[in-house]
Formats: C-alpha cells, structure tokens, sequence
C-alpha cells in the first residue's frame, strides 16, 4: 500500500514536525525514518533531554535537526507572525505562551515555509492537534471545514492489498449537506493518492430512493451537488452498504448505477455511522486502519493516537508527508 505513497516522497524531499520529541515512540519513529531516508524529521523538545532519551533508548537520531522553542533564534520574528495572523484574538503574552508549546510552534514551522507537514498527537489530544492548525494554517480555498478519513488495507490470499477508505469517521459529528460534499471531495482526493480510482458511494439506509427519512434526503442532496459540480471522479448514491460493495446486490438495487458494485472510498451520513463502520472493518474484517487522515487543511497536519506505538507513528508520517 506505501509503495505509491513512497513514490511521491522518492520525487518530492519532504520536512515533517513531530512536536513530541521528547516520546521514546516519537523518537524510534524518527530515527527509522531517517535511516531509511524517507524523510527529514524535525524533533521538538529540549535538546539535552531529546538526545539523553534516544541515547537511553538506543535511538540513532545523528543528523536529524531538534529545535527546542524556549531557545529559537528567530522566536522573535514567529511571534510577530503569529500576532499579526491572531489580530484581534490573541494578545502579544498569549502568542508567545503558545509558541513555547510545541504543538503551536510546530504549527508555525509548518505555515512559515520551514516544513512541509506536521504530525502530532502522541501526548497531544485531537483538538489539542487540531486548533493550531485551523488557527495558524486555516483551511483550503473553497473549504469551510477539517474533515477526516481511514484507509482500510489487508492482505489478499495472493498477496497483493485490498484498499478502502472510510470517511468521516472521527471529526464531522452531524455535517450537513454542503459538509458532506466536501467530505467526499476530500475523501477522493486522498484516495486517489493512495493508488487508488475512486469510486465514491454515498451511504445510508436507503438504495436510490427505496427508504425514506430526513437522513436519506440529506445524503440524496448531497450527492446530487458533487454530481452538479461535474467532479472528476466517480460518485453515486444515495447507497446501502451492501449495494455499494457488493456486485451481485447492485445487479439487483442498482443495475445502471456507475459506482454500484465497485465502490472503494465509503462517505458516511454522520460520525457515528462511520466511527462504527470502521471500526466493524477492522476488527471483524482484519483490515489495518491508518488514520485519522485530516482533510481540507492548506498544508498536511495529522493526529495520532495517544496509545500509538513506533509502527503507526512511522506509518502516519509516510502518510502526512505525502499529502502535500
């Protein structure tokens, strides 16, 4: 599943912030990823104690850059940054007791040019991830919202990746139609860089009209805007599960439907839905899920799990790195 994701970072060198240098995970990650020079990481912390754990620990972190913000020669200048982007809504005082957090300061490395994506959330809670990064890096032209996915990957008998992504399923509680539309827009662009030609369903209850309801309604008019808006992928619904998957159901619920039967990128009615979903894929299914994968942010920012381990926290920066 990384090898079309490590194609990308193979054309194009990327930066990535892990603001937790200080984590023993966050520091075996690091170095793996330099040894096998798939990236440059920036570790933040106290540069003694960085460099006291890895050696503790049995870390290479050698030639691998540690800033540490409560000794940034151009702190001075990235406060002023940070006010002038604030006005209005963060005082002077607040911007420098932020930037001594390095969930902040890593933020604006991210929005000065200085690295290409941010990957937090080891100690750091999802909002704790999230608010910087809609406060200093904000959202894309033309999008209101941060949404979020999963790739759902397992081994085939033969071998080879079987490849779904899920979404939203941990950020967008109750989106409403326009929410949804950019969840699918998102959602297939994250696809289509994992290797994949997205076949986007649109899920609910319902199969194209057979159920009725305000969520039903919801889902219809959603995907009636992406078809409007002539998107370049595939998309169809509104759709049950069974009949976006499934070849034989859609021969018989949706014969003339271009996305039934095929589907490999699932956009659900509301968090619930999908916080199931994926979680029902991945411990009845086997499937491996990678993510949360955020959406819709003008540069890449992730959010790992405080319960993560060394392998997710280099998977997930293979991840973010590449969604530049």
């Amino acid at each position: 599943m990384f090898e079309s994701l490590l194609k990308i970072l193979k054309e194009n060198r990327r930066t990535l912030v892990l603001p937790e240098g200080e984590d023993p995970r966050i520091l075996e990650a690091a170095a793996r990823l330099k040894a096998d020079d798939v990236l440059d990481p920036i570790l933040l912390g106290d540069v003694k104690k960085v460099e006291e754990l890895a050696k503790k620990h049995g870390f290479n972190i050698k030639g691998i850059k540690i800033i540490d913000p409560h000794n940034y020669e151009h702190f001075d200048k990235m406060v002023e940054q940070l006010f002038a982007l604030r006005k209005g809504k963060m005082c002077k005082e607040d911007c420098i007791s932020n930037l001594y957090k390095t969930n902040y300061f890593g933020t604006m490395l991210v929005k000065m040019g200085l690295a290409d994506g941010l990957l937090g959330g080891a100690t750091y809670s999802t909002a704790d991830t999230v608010r910087p990064a809609l406060q200093i890096v904000k959202t894309k032209p033309g999008n209101n919202i941060v949404s979020s996915c999963f790739v759902m990957a397992r081994k085939r008998q033969d071998g080879s990746d079987e490849i779904y992504v899920m979404g939203d399923c941990a950020i967008c509680i109750n989106p409403s139609e326009d929410e949804l539309v950019e969840i699918a827009n998102e959602t297939a662009r994250t696809a289509k860089i994992f290797g994949l030609e997205p076949y986007v369903a649109m899920l609910s209850y319902s199969t194209l009209g057979s159920g009725k309801g305000d969520s039903v309604d919801l889902v219809k008019n959603a995907t009636a805007k992406i078809k409007a808006q002539n998107p370049w992928y595939h998309v169809d619904g509104e759709f049950q599960f069974d009949a976006a998957f499934s070849p034989t159901v859609a021969k018989t619920k949706a014969p003339n439907s271009p996305v039934a039967g095929k589907a490999n990128t699932f956009i659900f009615p509301m968090i619930e839905a999908g916080n199931i979903g994926y979680k029902i894929a991945q411990r009845l299914g086997g499937f491996e899920a990678y993510g949360p994968i955020l959406q819709g942010l003008n540069a890449p920012i992730n959010d790992l799990s405080r319960g993560c381990n060394a392998d997710e926290v280099y998977q997930m920066a293979i991840i973010t790195a590449a969604l530049k």
